[in-house]
């Protein structure tokens, strides 16, 4: 068993023992742009209610059929559009206004399909081969300053070690949490919690398979999904208070005392592995 309060504790400690590297690396982690609100997890919803329960599923799902039943269709506000805008006083039609609707709704197309292009050329390769091993870097930092004070050049494990593998494995991740989160966003977010020690596993076991990683992975938080959420949601006031002084705070103080904290917690998760659960088993999804 561990507590929030245990961890924290062991977190301050060290994170202040090599407090100015320990920044510089949190830092990394915030401007790569992955998030400190889940963990390896980039999202958290303040309306989960139960931490392993998929009861709700249907009720949001049923919710949200309601209010499609009930809200006015596309093509009928488009059509009293039209009417309103495209009428002279005297009955005739105005196809100037017509065409000009069309091409502010031509331009905001291109400009959204512009975006989408630049995302899968540029946003989502330099995601893929720069920063998912960064983060697998950096969360390799934190467990190391656990127990000694750990070296800046940790980030750049990955890149050295099986990085391929580490590519490959992180990518999936990040596609089987996208894939459960269209299931109305709650399954997604209990996968996050339930992937979110891939990246620990990869830096102390780059060479590791996938279907391993992510078995070792669901293991350890087994039962601990709902605490770690738990976990997270303790941070909020600190959150806040970075907020406040317009992130200072965060760079200098909460984001490093939550990444270790985040790293105490797989190393508490991975003391209660059974050694003979290591073999690989198969891969469930």
């Amino acid at each position: 068993m561990w507590t929030r309060r245990e961890l924290k504790e062991k977190a301050k400690v060290k994170f202040k023992m090599n407090y100015w590297k320990c920044v510089l690396a949190a830092l990394l982690l915030s401007v790569l742009g992955i998030s400190m609100t889940a963990g390896g997890s980039r999202h958290m919803y303040s309306w989960i209610q139960e931490g392993d329960s998929g009861d709700n599923y249907e009720y949001h799902a049923e919710a949200y059929e309601e209010l499609e039943d009930d809200g006015p269709y596309l093509d009928d506000l488009f059509s009293d559009l039209g009417e309103k805008s495209s009428t002279l006083p005297n009955g005739e039609i105005d196809t100037g206004k017509g065409i000009a609707v069309m091409f502010a709704f031509l331009m905001i197309f291109l400009m959204l399909f512009i975006i989408l292009v630049i995302v899968l050329v540029i946003v989502l390769p330099v995601e893929i081969l720069i920063v998912n091993p960064l983060e697998v870097g950096i969360q390799r930092f934190f467990v190391k300053n656990l127990k000694e004070e750990a070296n800046i050049r940790e980030v750049c494990y990955a890149f050295d070690h099986h990085y391929k593998n580490s590519v490959k494995i992180m990518f999936l991740r990040e596609v089987y949490i996208f894939l459960w989160s269209l299931l109305f966003i709650i399954p997604g977010v209990i996968k996050t919690y339930e992937y979110r020690m891939i990246p620990y596993i990869l830096e102390e076991n780059p060479d590791i398979s996938r279907e391993e990683a992510f078995a070792r992975s669901r293991r350890m938080m087994t039962g601990n999904r709902w605490k770690a959420f738990v976990l997270d949601l303790s941070f909020l006031g600190w959150y806040i208070l970075s907020g406040l002084t317009f992130g200072i705070l965060g760079i200098f103080y909460v984001n490093p005392y939550v990444a270790q904290t985040r790293a105490a917690l797989y190393q508490k998760l991975k003391e209660k592995e059974p050694g003979e659960q290591l073999r690989e088993i198969p891969y469930q999804g």
